[in-house]
């Protein structure tokens, strides 16, 4: 690697807007929101990224079902197209 081409890489705490859970990983994603997280060397001081979706909400890893069917888009797509024959 080309040393000073490359963004800083850090660690940094993601919130899960939906859940509220907390993870600490290594990123080079910067805020200007920061949290306290209790480490080995005692509480250390993080920025803190608030991310809308993560595995801890999202329906893949949760095993939830959501369909999302807003003003009956699929009857209106049936009415309009109807059933067509090959």
């Amino acid at each position: 690697m080309k040393h000073g081409i490359h963004p800083d890489y850090h660690p940094v705490v993601f919130r899960d807007a939906t859940t509220g859970a907390e993870f600490l990983t290594r990123s080079t994603v910067t805020s200007t929101r920061t949290i306290d997280w209790p480490a080995a060397q005692g509480v250390q001081t993080y920025p803190l990224v608030v991310a809308e979706i993560t595995a801890d909400s999202h329906p893949f890893w949760t095993g939830d079902r959501r369909i999302v069917d807003s003003a009956g888009q699929v009857e209106k797509f049936r009415r309009r197209y109807g059933q067509r024959r090959g």
